[in-house]
């Protein structure tokens, strides 16, 4: 793991599952963390040494400004708030694109443009964006909001590693298949036989199981750390897209 000792680390939706994951392996690579929500339920159970929680809504740019002004510089961002929706083009609503293009696009803009100016003055900084496997790096099937704006993602992060690759400013994306986490259960559920939906999404894994949110928080603190590491879609889907 790499050691992030006197690195302050801004995680979003770190309540639960990989941003939670995620939170506490950038404290124990001896980070300082900044682990953010909407949810204060889910924080408020949340401890571990140098880290520090605070409600943030990512669609809120006055107080995503106002929490990075409180902090201080940031060393690292991790965007990791988002949310799924599920359908095919023909089944979309107006109003979900609407919401997951916010959600998943534009806070991640709100964020980078609060952490910038700061790193830029330092000459450098890392910025870590969640995207997926469900987006430019495959297809599929009833996810097309989805994977629409996780390929947004992919193309924002690129974007920013090429303008600021010459300060020292490194921006990467992760790209998981399925992994086990609060949200994906929820899908589960929604489907009516939570254990015949668990099996149907192991089946589509090579590897014959679910990642875990632990699993991408090592390679998010990993792309923290990796110095040489830049403008990457990193696919971690248990061979999903081999």
């Amino acid at each position: 793991m790499a050691d992030l000792s006197g690195k302050t680390v801004l995680v979003t939706a770190a309540g639960q599952g990989i941003g939670r994951a995620s939170a506490l392996a950038f404290a124990q690579a001896g980070a300082r963390v900044y682990a953010t929500d909407i949810n204060a339920a889910a924080l408020g159970a949340l401890r571990a040494d140098r880290l520090s929680t605070a409600i943030l809504d990512v669609l809120d740019e006055t107080a995503v400004t106002a929490l990075v002004e409180r902090i201080g510089p940031v060393d690292i961002l991790f965007n990791c708030a988002g949310v799924v929706h599920g359908g095919t083009i023909l089944e979309m609503r107006d109003a979900d694109l609407d919401v997951a293009i916010d959600l998943n696009v534009r806070a991640m803009i709100r964020t980078i443009r609060a952490v910038l100016p700061g790193m830029l003055e330092r000459r450098d900084g890392a910025i870590v964006n969640m995207a997926s496997v469900a987006s430019s790096v495959k297809g599929v099937p009833n996810r097309f909001v989805y994977g629409l704006t996780k390929a947004a993602v992919i193309g924002l992060t690129k974007a920013v590693a090429a303008d600021y690759v010459g300060h020292n400013i490194r921006c990467n994306a992760i790209c998981p298949g399925t992994v086990e986490s609060p949200s994906l259960q929820d899908r589960m559920r929604a489907q009516g036989d939570f254990e015949q939906a668990r099996a149907a999404f192991i089946a589509r894994q090579p590897i014959g199981r679910l990642g875990t949110p632990e699993e991408i928080a090592d390679l998010a603190v990993h792309l923290a750390g990796a110095t040489y590491t830049t403008g990457q879609a990193v696919v971690i889907d248990g061979g999903w897209t081999i």
